[in-house]
């Protein structure tokens, strides 16, 4: 007589050999000459370690993920490999260095949209479940996701990094304002000339525009910021 208990099963074999799996719940009985393996067949996540990866740039990172998994094929988890939690450690790895090395970890270009990068983490999180998924089902592991729950960059290269991406932030910041006041000038100058309050040839009109261009990004730039 065993008792069978809900989230829990008994895999069976008799020489060696696979006789099937017990998934009651209660008291059964069951023949005592094959081996009675106990498995754990509820629900169960596994957070990694941080893992060394790089980015499609060849950045160095440090990745964190959490994975939600069960066993769904007791025979397979018992035999097909020696221990199914360390193959799935493996593929983890595995599976985090391929997907993180096809996106760069930021954009530091004029358009921080484009292209997709590592910050999408939904995007980051379905392809590695997709992938840990198709790995992990010849072993009897179901894999319902894989989510990465930090992406930072390797502390030999954060500082780095993280002037590199103030210097973007900085440059971004600088251009709409050069915009604005480029915009600006251009109405001024055209409203005054429509009006008839100045008659300006080109000398004067550049010089017009070059005093209002440097009044009005003294007003909104850098200084206006620094005040």
């Amino acid at each position: 007589m065993r008792r069978g208990r809900a989230g829990r099963a008994w895999s069976l074999t008799l020489f060696g050999r696979y006789r099937g799996t017990i998934r009651r719940t209660g008291l059964l009985w069951s023949n005592p000459l094959p081996r009675h393996t106990r498995v754990d067949v509820r629900l169960r996540h596994w957070r990694s370690e941080p893992l060394p990866v790089v980015d499609a740039e060849g950045t160095a990172l440090r990745a964190v993920v959490l994975v939600v998994w069960r066993i769904k094929d007791t025979a397979r988890a018992l035999l097909a490999v020696d221990d199914h939690t360390d193959y799935l450690r493996g593929q983890v790895e595995s599976a985090t260095a391929r997907v993180l090395s096809r996106m760069p970890a930021d954009s530091f270009g004029p358009e921080p949209a484009e292209p997709r990068t590592l910050r999408d983490t939904e995007a980051v999180g379905d392809e590695l479940t997709r992938l840990l998924a198709a790995e992990c089902k010849a072993v009897g592991v179901e894999v319902f996701s894989a989510r990465p729950l930090r992406i930072e960059y390797a502390p030999e290269v954060a500082a780095a990094m993280q002037r590199r991406q103030v210097a973007s932030i900085d440059a971004r910041h600088r251009d709409t304002v050069l915009t604005s006041v480029l915009d600006a000038v251009d109405d001024t100058v055209h409203r005054m000339s429509d009006r008839g309050l100045v008659g300006l040839d080109d000398y004067e009109r550049k010089a017009l525009v070059k005093d209002l261009t440097v009044a009005f990004y003294t007003a909104r730039g850098p200084a206006a910021d620094a005040r």
